[in-house]
């Protein structure tokens, strides 16, 4: 069976469309389609449902892909064992984060790394814990940062530091002078929140449901800077980590009463072959993401 061919029959499968997945493999339509009929001939089975709006796999085309999935891992997995025969000189880690975590705990780490190891590129995706943790078990990435408090039989993690979910409102809200504020409290605001899949959601999330409340959110974003912005013009207030407002005097974080805790973990898939690369790092980002750093004085 044609190892390319494979590989266009996967990622066809992955983004449901023909266009994207040429535009994605940087190939011709038409060149994807040969390829995928060339498939087909081949094995003597029809793989693929094809209509004017959509295409969708046949049952013979799920069982294809299943094995296909762990051919082109095991492919990956095999050059990057290779790749270690060369030492730390190149090579590419792919790491995910969500947009909070990535702006404020990486660049020390990614600058250090980058001085160390010139030759090894990061590639670094953004998306929520849930999506980040889906993508570490389906392969797609090497590492990611998420929580390190939940357990997975199909993802390791290790501890890197600890903090506690705050309330972020402006300066001059009430909840700005008390000491702690309850989520009861919390969700009779107008609120600005991170969406769903992000930790910083979750407690929220958890609480109007346990509680059956429905929560007034007037805003939902993943981008920190546009929450900590629509905080500052009052149209709702929402959660943070403290850091996230450490050097704004327009904004204040008030923790939790109770506290909600959140502990902060890099994980990788548990069957994944872990490279040097990403070993190396590991400890970088042990060594930048610390206490102290998440929750400075």
């Amino acid at each position: 069976m044609d190892f390319k061919r494979l590989q266009y029959f996967h990622q066809l499968a992955q983004t449901g469309n023909f266009t994207k997945a040429a535009d994605q493999l940087g190939i011709a339509q038409s060149a994807l389609s040969t390829s995928i009929k060339k498939l087909e001939q081949q094995t003597g089975l029809k793989l693929i449902n094809r209509t004017e709006r959509q295409m969708s796999l046949t049952a013979e085309g799920q069982v294809l892909l299943r094995h296909a999935k762990i051919i082109l891992e095991d492919v990956e997995q095999a050059e990057k064992e290779l790749q270690e025969l060369k030492g730390l000189t190149s090579g590419v880690v792919s790491f995910g984060a969500s947009a909070m975590l990535a702006s404020y705990f990486l660049p020390d780490a990614l600058e250090q790394f980058k001085k160390a190891y010139p030759g090894i590129q990061i590639k670094i995706q953004e998306a929520g814990t849930a999506t980040l943790e889906q993508m570490l078990i389906n392969g797609e990435l090497d590492l990611a940062l998420i929580r390190g408090d939940r357990e997975h039989e199909q993802i390791r993690r290790i501890f890197l530091a600890q903090d506690h979910i705050s309330a972020c409102v402006p300066s001059h809200h009430p909840f700005a002078n008390q000491q702690s504020v309850t989520l009861e409290e919390f969700c009779q605001q107008p609120l600005v929140l991170f969406k769903n899949g992000y930790f910083l959601r979750e407690a929220v999330n958890r609480y109007c449901q346990s509680h059956k409340v429905k929560p007034d959110i007037h805003f939902e974003t993943n981008l920190p800077e546009l929450l900590k912005s629509m905080v500052k013009r009052e149209i709702g207030i929402g959660t943070c980590l403290p850091v996230l407002v450490a050097n704004e005097p327009q904004l204040k974080a008030i923790p939790f009463d109770p506290p909600i805790p959140l502990k902060l973990g890099i994980g990788w898939k548990s069957s994944h072959y872990l490279s040097s690369a990403a070993k190396a790092f590991i400890h970088f980002l042990q060594q930048t993401i610390n206490v102290d750093k998440v929750n400075p004085t």
